[in-house]
């Protein structure tokens, strides 16, 4: 059986380094960041411009759940709404895949110091630290397992999320 992990969690949360591990980890793996399916310049948020990045997500995921190559698809995007999950997942073929959707969580502080630490070495903007912590609260009304990244480095967290996932194989054969 297939597994698709959706990870989920605030910019500077460590969302892809620990996909990057998962991809490594786990059997016969892929991994697709959402954002490489949105990288553009200017970025512009409109209405054609999140529908045009779902569709791209939609029809990545799909390919790789339809080749037999891979057991495991790891994704990984802010999903900060559940609407946005229950629309991806509604795009997508999953009969006969189990589907684990997580949201990595830290304090409040904790994402301030490691966003900063990017904004510091370059790799972010100053305004990323307000658009993340505006995220920060959403995730508590979102359908996932959440786990806190306080206090783990990014391989302590991908094995908490194998260990759920195969709690929930054991659970459900």
């Amino acid at each position: 059986m297939k597994t698709l992990y959706l990870i989920g969690g605030p910019m500077g949360v460590g969302k892809t380094t620990v996909c990057q591990i998962l991809k490594r980890q786990l059997p016969d793996c892929v991994f697709l960041d959402g954002d490489w399916c949105w990288d553009a310049d200017p970025f512009r948020v409109t209405e054609e411009t999140k529908a045009m990045v779902l569709r791209n997500i939609c029809a990545v995921l799909n390919n790789f759940l339809a080749c037999s190559a891979y057991r495991n698809v790891v994704f990984c995007w802010v999903l900060h709404e559940q609407a946005i999950l229950d629309e991806i997942l509604a795009h997508l073929e999953t009969n006969g895949v189990r589907v684990l959707c997580v949201s990595l969580l830290c304090p409040a502080q904790e994402l301030v110091r490691r966003l900063q630490g990017d904004i510091d070495a370059g790799l972010r903007t100053e305004d990323v630290i307000d658009r993340s912590l505006a995220r920060l609260p959403l995730y508590e009304a979102l359908h996932t397992v959440k786990i806190d990244t306080a206090g783990k480095d990014a391989a302590k967290t991908a094995a908490e999320i194998m260990r759920i996932a195969a709690e929930q194989e054991d659970e459900h054969g």
